[in-house]
């Protein structure tokens, strides 16, 4: 019997949002990793998870007791572009369970096989892809952002061509909602517009349920909506993550990080950086990532105007901004070791981020490293930390030790705040590469030591020296591309 307890209300929609369909059995399974944090944290059975009966079904040789996998059916503006053709093309929906704290998620598994959306495509993911997604969703947890997690991933001898031949695996996620702006897109533009507060009221009901009292519910839902997203927003900018694929269809109506695909976090400080080397015309660059946030909410609120007057809609869009700014003011200026707020802040921010960018310095060693000495130390030794960049960074490091001085703290505390503000380690690609490359070859345990490391970015250890250090030579220029 599985240890799990099911409850699928999303089956309870109508038919328009989803198909039924059983998994395909990956071939010759084996099980990579647990995510041992999360099975806790769930207060799931940690010793079933390691049973042969969960690994037919995390293999799609069975479907546990309960479950009821189905692929949902929705659209979505890829790169600007209206696409009513998508749906969970590799992946389906086994449904939902209810933790131990009466918390309802939903377990999704990536790379169970074709479905009717899969337009073609194998609906397979490959190891490579799958180890990626499970690191970032514990490395931007971690962080305090909102995130889809995995909870298990198994690999296989089966074979699956992208770029190059690769082998198989399946990825089971969790995550507060799998439903997306672009299920909302479907309905209004293909036809189903009688659907939207069918889905509309599922969504308020099961994620926003402050909002199903009030009269104008779905107004209240889409400012909440906007204003997660703003927060998501500001948090990818203020830890340097640029997700690569910001298409309607990968935005969570709960604000969730959604489907990591070319992912990358900053580590020389680029604005202009462009992680998907797919998006010619950099349309996804990271500073362009707020931007585009408000862009796909404009489309959510295009799809939700049968629902929402218009001047309620441009009302609740008109929240987006503000929230984002404020948000991210605050975790810069947690950054800095700052708990108090002046006006002076917002500037004082910026061009520590240009002489970042002007100096090619790495964005996360730098930030931690304002916490290594006392800043009049670091004044006096500028010079040798900062070479032709010295005489900036003297004077901004002035102004700071002048702004922090007004904190009324000493030393020590400043340096405290830093640290707990300031990662040690983040997921560089290149520390991806050496998990990924042995994994394929049968070999765990840097994914495991890695996912470790990812797990408490803050603390540091010497044993865990090697992962804080900037990439090498061979590491700083890996190209990553969409495919699964």
């Amino acid at each position: 019997m599985s240890a799990l307890a099911f409850d699928n209300s999303y089956t309870r929609l109508p038919d328009a949002l989803w198909r039924r369909q059983a998994p395909s059995p990956l071939r010759h399974p084996r099980l990579v990793d647990l995510n041992q944090s999360l099975i806790a944290e769930l207060g799931l059975d940690a010793a079933w998870w390691s049973s042969p009966e969960a690994l037919q079904g995390l293999a799609g040789h069975g479907v546990w007791p309960g479950a009821d996998p189905v692929a949902m059916k929705y659209g979505g503006h890829q790169f600007g572009v209206w696409n009513p053709e998508l749906g969970d093309g590799r992946g389906l929906l086994l449904g939902e369970i209810i933790d131990s704290r009466q918390r309802r998620w939903d377990l999704h598994l990536k790379g169970s096989g074709s479905t009717p959306f899969s337009r073609m495509g194998d609906g397979r993911a490959v190891l490579r892809s799958s180890i990626r997604e499970y690191l970032a969703g514990e490395a931007l947890h971690a962080l305090g952002i909102p995130t889809t997690r995995a909870l298990a991933l198994v690999g296989s001898d089966e074979p699956v061509r992208r770029e190059q031949m690769e082998t198989g695996a399946t990825l089971l996620r969790v995550a507060e909602s799998h439903v997306r702006f672009g299920h909302f897109e479907w309905l209004f533009h293909s036809g189903h517009g009688d659907l939207l507060p069918v889905l509309a009221d599922y969504v308020i009901a099961r994620h926003y349920p402050d909002c199903l009292p009030l009269k104008n519910r779905y107004e209240a839902f889409f400012i909440q909506v906007v204003e997660r997203t703003a927060r998501l927003m500001a948090d990818w900018q203020r830890v340097g993550f640029a997700h690569g694929v910001m298409n309607t269809d990968n935005f969570s109506i709960t604000g969730q990080t959604l489907d990591f695909g070319p992912y990358g976090f900053l580590e020389t400080y680029d604005p202009y950086h462009i992680c998907n080397h797919s998006d010619h015309n950099g349309r996804y660059a990271w500073y362009l990532q707020p931007s585009v946030g408000l862009w796909n909410l404009n489309a959510l609120a295009h799809a939700l105007s049968p629902l929402i007057p218009i001047p309620a809609l441009k009302d609740a869009l008109a929240r987006y901004e503000p929230a984002l700014i404020a948000h991210y003011d605050a975790g810069m200026r947690a950054r800095l070791g700052l708990a108090t707020v002046e006006s002076e802040d917002r500037v004082l921010v910026q061009d520590w981020l240009q002489l970042l960018q002007a100096a090619g310095a790495d964005l996360s060693r730098r930030f931690r490293s304002l916490a290594d000495t006392t800043l009049t130390v670091q004044i006096d030794f500028a010079e040798a930390d900062w070479g032709e960049h010295a005489a900036q960074a003297r004077a901004w490091l002035q102004r700071y030790q002048a702004r922090a001085g007004r904190e009324n703290i000493d030393e020590n505390t400043r340096q405290q705040r830093l640290r707990a503000a300031n990662p040690a380690y983040v997921l560089r690609n290149y520390l991806a590469e050496i998990a990924i490359k042995a994994a394929e070859q049968g070999d765990n345990t840097p994914l495991r030591t890695l996912l470790t490391v990812l797990q408490n970015p803050f603390e540091e250890r010497p044993e865990w020296a090697a992962y804080a250090g900037e990439a090498p030579a061979w590491g700083r220029c890996l190209s990553i591309s969409c495919s699964s």
